[in-house]
């Protein structure tokens, strides 16, 4: 449930009517493409934290498999990325806030939410577990809802209503109208809606029993995402015709409250703001998890400062989540002084981070095959089928992903904020490793493979 958190966020709920526009009816295949891509993610994280449990996940292993260098780097990235989508969820739910209150200082929502975020990381993970699982099961019954009711007025009609059919997928150019060009940007909008999946591995140092927990949790979460975006989109372009996706981004646009809607649902909008804004807190509180248990992996290889690996009675890194804390922070700022510009920049950087984050996570894949298939040992106890070949594939995948970002409009801002930053982060390794040892014995790299 808190991949699922991490994965299902507004832009399922809100932003699917872009993908949409790119490739009208075949932004189905897009997201069907794009959970195959999120299901070798899931699985090659779920096997090497099935044998690494660290509190690090996936950064941890870079860490040993690929070297200090590329630990730090993935670490960090992935951190900024994370931190970065703090904020802009906290922004986000401040701004659903205001639906009932259009008069409220947008800073105020957002700095209690931050609040109280924070204050439910700080509690017992096992606290934090209950609570993310109440507000992924939010998102998850609503799209359920969705795609039962969408049916329905397919096939058989709502009260009152003939039933919708397929001639929206047929009409207006088709279910290709833009062809293989439209199609392959919606399939890089799809790649986004499913990051946030490779959270299960930092969740893997506090699971009870990692090696048989972690691969039900692999096999569930790909299989539900893929479920749930797959089904949710084809209803979409069943009961929205692609020409009107872009009309309006607000919660009354939702295709989602234009079915709940038709389907007699009292105050549908309410419904469903309701539910975008239990999505966003949840995508922050799941946030400020990752990064608090990454950087506490950092502080723990000497990455970062020692206070910084420190754990609390309850097993929380308190200096870690605090620290993570800063685009919380940066956000109640922002929506004081709300300069437009600011925002769209910042997720860019976090878009561009999330896809490194995937590359890294696949060499470190590739790395840690080789290393445990030297030196004899057994197979993990779940495993990303036809592995390296897979591997391999899924990283050629995202490669011309970020390449196309390149080129197009929508995400060109995405390469140009992320490199610079990447680049920084690299050149600042050098440094770091002066300055900052290891704890002894804190290091994967000490007990691999």
């Amino acid at each position: 449930m808190i991949a699922l958190g991490g994965a299902i966020g507004t832009g399922l709920f809100l932003g699917s009517g872009q993908g949409l526009s790119l490739a009208g009816p075949a932004v189905v295949v897009a997201y069907a493409a794009a959970a195959v891509l999120a299901l070798a993610v899931t699985f090659a994280v779920a096997e090497m934290a099935s044998v690494h449990p660290e509190a690090g996940g996936f950064g941890a292993v870079a860490h040993a498999y690929l070297g200090p260098m590329a630990g730090f780097v993935q670490r960090w990235a992935y951190w900024g990325a994370q931190v970065v989508n703090i904020g802009s969820e906290a922004v986000a739910a401040g701004l659903y806030t205001r639906f009932w209150w259009p008069d409220l200082p947008l800073w105020v929502p957002v700095a209690v939410f931050s609040v109280a975020m924070v204050g439910v990381n700080t509690l017992s993970v096992r606290f934090f577990g209950e609570f993310e699982y109440w507000f992924a099961m939010v998102k998850v019954c609503a799209i359920v809802a969705f795609v039962l009711i969408g049916v329905a007025a397919i096939v058989l009609g709502l009260p009152g209503q003939k039933p919708i059919g397929a001639s929206v997928i047929t009409t207006h150019g088709g279910l290709a109208p833009n062809g293989l060009t439209g199609l392959w940007m919606a399939l890089c909008i799809a790649t986004f809606s499913y990051i946030g999946t490779e959270t299960l591995s930092l969740t893997a140092a506090e699971a009870r029993n990692p090696s048989r927990d972690l691969p039900r949790a692999a096999r569930a979460t790909v299989f539900r995402l893929a479920l749930f975006y797959v089904l949710s989109m084809g209803v979409v372009v069943a009961i929205v015709p692609w020409t009107e996706a872009s009309d309006g981004d607000g919660v009354t646009q939702s295709p989602f409250v234009r079915l709940f809607g038709a389907a007699g649902v009292p105050a549908a909008a309410a419904v469903m703001n309701l539910v975008v804004l239990t999505a966003a807190l949840s995508a922050m509180n799941t946030n400020l998890f990752a990064t608090a248990r990454t950087l506490h992996s950092l502080g723990q290889v000497g990455h970062a400062p020692a206070r910084f690996a420190r754990l609390s009675r309850r097993g929380i890194p308190l200096s870690a989540l605090l620290l993570s804390t800063v685009g919380a922070l940066a956000a109640v700022l922002i929506s004081a002084i709300a300069p437009a510009h600011v925002f769209p920049a910042m997720i860019s950087v976090a878009l561009f981070n999330a896809l490194i984050t995937w590359l890294l996570i696949f060499a470190t894949h590739l790395a840690f095959h080789r290393a445990r298939r030297n030196a004899g040992h057994p197979a993990s106890p779940v495993r990303l089928a036809g592995a390296p070949v897979t591997t391999v594939l899924a990283m050629a995948a995202i490669v011309a992903v970020l390449v196309t970002m390149t080129f197009t409009d929508q995400f060109r801002l995405a390469v140009l904020a992320g490199l610079p930053c990447l680049a920084v982060t690299t050149a600042l390794y050098p440094l770091v490793r002066r300055k900052l040892r290891p704890r002894p014995g804190a290091s994967l790299g000490s007990r691999r493979p």
